[in-house]
């Protein structure tokens, strides 16, 4: 009877897990383009490919809340990272109040049929940015741009699509 009772709860949690699992395309334009993806001290290129990597990873992780089959298409229009990179001997990215993150994107959530579930035009900043509680993420690379898009999926997008996330990113 026990292990009966294990396997419903495995396969209940499982249904649950996979009821949830969307997925985030995002298409960049030429980052030397953007306000400030700026390198720093790393090589121009490599940089680059990193940053996209990383910001396609966590545009998927917060797609894993959507529904099951959902495609989060997402164009990146402009980006400002946070902090200022400043040039002298060595080139370093200075994190100040002033310099606030920013990303602009259009965005358009299709259902596994195709259907539109919502899409727009989304312009975001922080303007306290380093005001705000830093959490067990907030040693990683990107963490003030990952947390004001993450705000976004957590406090505009889910709510409007009636989801309860089931992984936060804080």
């Amino acid at each position: 009877m026990k292990v009966s009772t294990v396997l419903v709860a495995l396969l209940a949690i499982a249904a649950s897990a996979a009821s949830y699992a969307g997925e985030a395309k995002i298409k960049w334009q030429d980052l030397n383009d953007y306000a400030d993806a700026r390198p720093g001290n790393d090589v121009k290129k490599p940089y680059h490919e990193r940053l996209m990597k990383k910001f396609d990873k966590h545009f998927n992780f917060e797609a894993q809340n959507l529904p099951e089959g959902s495609v989060f298409n997402a164009e990146i229009t402009d980006l400002d990272l946070a902090g200022e990179v400043r040039y002298g001997m060595n080139e370093f990215r200075v994190m100040k109040p002033v310099y606030i993150p920013r990303i602009e994107f259009s965005y358009k959530l299709v259902d596994k049929d195709g259907k539109v579930l919502s899409s727009g035009d989304v312009k975001l900043k922080d303007m306290s940015y380093m005001d705000r509680m830093r959490s067990i993420h907030s040693d990683k690379e990107f963490y003030y741009d990952f947390r004001l898009i993450s705000s976004w999926f957590q406090d505009s997008l889910y709510p409007e699509l009636g989801i309860e996330p089931q992984k936060v990113y804080r």
